[in-house]
């Protein structure tokens, strides 16, 4: 549900003095430039990486940056194709998947037309001629591709396509990659995994013929234009488990490729039990499997063989609320060990099992989260690893050896991120801090700096001479002793002697921060940039994590289990008394807004009871959790029939309480928030006789943005605020 934006630099000067406008936040002008697509190549220190401009895939060195060959350049292969999106390469490197035509489908999934290249022989062939793709998968050996089409597996070795399956239908059944909640909430898109010598695939299969379907209209509109739907609006309708609804059953299968044979795995399962992980092992006859119970607070791991579909337990991991998902995520199977976060210490930590599930140590230790796996260097038994330390707002890069010693490899203050090359000899950091735009630099695996990339030093220049004020933490303790952590943003005229207005910012999620160290600090991220706009309306801005969010520890993040949005809006509103009482704040002209998550907890904050909030804005609301999925829901909230109580916390329930101007906004083609939750809460304030303010953007999803779309909504949000705290 955590909304995500990839920037890129614009070529727009802003003259200095000159207040920012709208466009300015939703334009390219105070952009930081950021280096993406770099593709580590498997056990060499080079990596591959599209060039700028677009039509070559190029080699590169870590350590100099130089570039050491192409491995496809569009102008060697004639006319085939006009551009590309995107490219998959093979384990020994010698061939590639040209990615053309992509279309999205949800936040992981698309279809596109792949091309296979060779690059010795530079020679590009369709990879199917019988329509588009999904999740095109090499084998280890390079000889074989499977990939999705019409929820069917094919296998081809670039001449002769294989069907794998037979079963697939459009809403009914999905063989190899997954249905929406599970793309969705474990956040994966491939359900496939070759045995190691080629021999064999395995997927996972989704019979969602008993999951309930929700539509969604959809108008001609424009940004994209529909012009089927010119008179008539069309649907489209697709498989949606809510909380406490029936769930895809599923299965996990094997294929054998000279054989033909197809196999189900002896799997251990609950029958509402997910399958969230299936992966590729470096032994021939064995691939791992994970199952979650519904509740999903017991993971497991099985070793799994394709050629007799026998399972066996590897590691069993438990927690008395929920295995977290990112846990799960940073999982490394290695060759001979596996590597797995968990909290059972109260904080997320490192274990280093052997193959047959035993205990080897607990690879470090810490008042600490591990936030990232980067990787499992088996030849020397280094691991390295991200964490919330030295405080929860920062982020540190470390190597941790087969000894336990730990050595920080990132040593300024802030927010840092690595890319490692593929023998771990060098990495790309990427560094910022709440006051400087992303510096990009080449480090060694001793953490000595080699050289810089991008330093974004232009962007920090317009920052300062457009007068954007600077980002101040503090902390407080609440009435009911909870240290919080915030941020605030004064006007850059800021006058102590002054009262001012206050907008409260927050998203509030579980393992969710927004009170960190970082350039994507801010509502809209790029170093606050929307915020500052608010600031040079008048209005001081301010966010607080409150309990339930990450980087604490499980303590505090979990607390808020079975009752979601109860701690989380009383900590906003200890939020605004605590400003209230601040000789620079007018109590009386606070607001509160959030996204997502975050419009559930200003619904929730601005109906607590203790009228602490002038006005407010959600934007793509929950608004009762048993109209939100099924695996986001339950794994903090069980089912309604479980926690009929819990879920009775909502701001329907409360709508009556709601105090204080509200703006509502909302896509009408939201697929994860449907809008559903606005309408039917919006339909309870009328019959409570509450007034609000509501915007529909027609065809938007949950990001809510396209041709002018985004433009639109923050000026809404403003506009509001101002209308409604001067």
């Amino acid at each position: 549900m955590i909304l995500t934006a990839c920037w890129v630099m614009g070529l727009l000067t802003i003259q200095a003095g000159e207040p920012l406008t709208i466009t300015d936040v939703t334009g390219s002008a105070f952009r930081a430039e950021r280096v993406s697509g770099i593709n580590p190549i498997t056990g060499t220190n080079e990596y591959a990486q599209i060039s700028q401009d677009g039509r070559k895939i190029e080699k590169y060195s870590f350590k100099t940056g130089k570039r050491t060959g192409v491995l496809f350049d569009m102008d060697q292969v004639g006319e085939q194709i006009e551009d590309f999106d995107d490219y998959e390469m093979s384990a020994d490197g010698q061939t590639l998947l040209i990615q053309t035509k992509t279309e999205r489908i949800y936040r992981h999934s698309f279809t596109a037309e792949y091309y296979i290249y060779k690059v010795k022989e530079k020679s590009l062939t369709p990879l199917s001629p019988n329509g588009p793709q999904q999740v095109p998968t090499f084998s280890p050996d390079g000889q074989h591709i499977a990939f999705v089409r019409a929820n069917n597996i094919f296998v081809t070795d670039g001449q002769t396509e294989q069907q794998v399956t037979l079963d697939g239908v459009f809403n009914k059944v999905i063989n190899g990659i997954p249905d929406w909640v599970n793309e969705e909430e474990f956040s994966f898109n491939n359900a496939m995994a070759w045995g190691a010598d080629g021999n064999t695939l395995s997927w996972i299969r989704y019979d969602e013929t008993h999951v309930k379907t929700y539509a969604l209209q959809m108008f001609k509109g424009d940004h994209p234009s529909y012009d089927e739907y010119a008179d008539y609006p069309g649907e489209y309708a697709y498989k949606y488990p809510k909380a406490g609804q029936d769930n895809a059953v599923v299965s996990a299968w094997s294929y054998e490729l000279k054989s033909g044979t197809t196999r189900k795995y002896n799997l251990p399962l609950d029958a509402d039990g997910y399958i969230p992980r299936i992966k590729t092992t470096q032994q021939p006859d064995r691939i791992v499997l994970y199952t979650m119970n519904r509740h999903q607070d017991c993971l497991r791991l099985y070793s799994a063989t394709p050629s007799t579909g026998e399972c066996k337990l590897l590691i069993e991991e438990k927690s008395d609320c929920y295995v977290k998902e990112e846990a799960m995520e940073n999982i490394i199977v290695g060759k001979n060990t596996i590597l797995l976060p968990s909290d059972r210490d109260g904080y997320m930590h490192l274990y280093l099992y052997d193959f047959n599930g035993k205990l080897i140590q607990q690879v470090e230790q810490g008042d600490y989260d591990v936030t990232t796996v980067y990787g499992l260097d088996e030849n020397t038994g280094n691991i390295y690893f991200q964490s919330a330390s030295p405080t929860p707002m920062n982020r540190e890069v470390y190597q941790v050896d087969k000894n336990g010693y730990k050595m920080l490899l990132t040593p300024r203050k802030g927010w840092n991120n690595a890319v490692f090359s593929g023998d771990y000899v060098y990495f790309v950091n990427t560094w910022s801090d709440r006051q400087t735009p992303y510096v990009y630099t080449v480090c060694q695996q001793s953490g000595k700096t080699l050289r810089t990339i991008i330093d974004n030093q232009e962007v920090k220049e317009k920052f300062v001479s457009a007068g954007i004020p600077q980002k101040e933490f503090f902390q407080f303790t609440t009435g009911e002793g909870q240290t919080l952590n915030g941020w605030m943003m004064k006007p850059i005229d800021f006058d102590a002697h002054q009262k001012y207005p206050v907008i409260m910012y927050q998203y509030g999620g579980p393992g969710n921060q927004q009170v960190m160290d970082s350039w994507s600090i801010g509502s809209m991220g790029n170093g606050g940039l929307y915020d500052a706009y608010l600031t040079q309306r008048g209005f001081i801005v301010v966010c607080v994590d409150g309990r339930g969010t990450g980087g604490r520890g499980s303590a505090f993040e979990k607390c808020t289990y079975l009752r979601l949005g109860d701690l989380e809006s009383k900590d906003q509103v200890e939020t605004a008394l605590w400003l209230g009482s601040q000789p620079y704040v007018d109590a009386d002209r606070i607001g509160i807004w959030g996204w997502s998550f975050g419009g559930f907890n200003t619904l929730m904050s601005m109906s607590e009871g203790r009228p602490v909030f002038r006005a407010g804005v959600a934007v793509a609301p929950p608004t009762n959790w048993k109209y939100y999925d099924s695996i986001y829901t339950e794994r903090y909230m069980r089912t309604p029939q479980e926690n009929p109580d819990g879920y009775a916390v909502n701001p329907i329930q409360r709508a009556e309480q709601l105090h204080g101007a509200l703006l509502i906004c909302h896509g009408t083609a939201d697929d994860n928030v449907h809008p559903q939750n606005t309408y039917e809460y919006v339909e309870t304030l009328v019959q409570a006789d509450k007034d609000f303010k509501e915007n529909l953007y027609t065809n938007r999803n949950h990001s809510i943005y396209g041709g002018n779309t985004r433009t639109h909504l923050l000026r809404q949000i403003a506009q509001f605020f101002e209308q409604e705290l001067k």
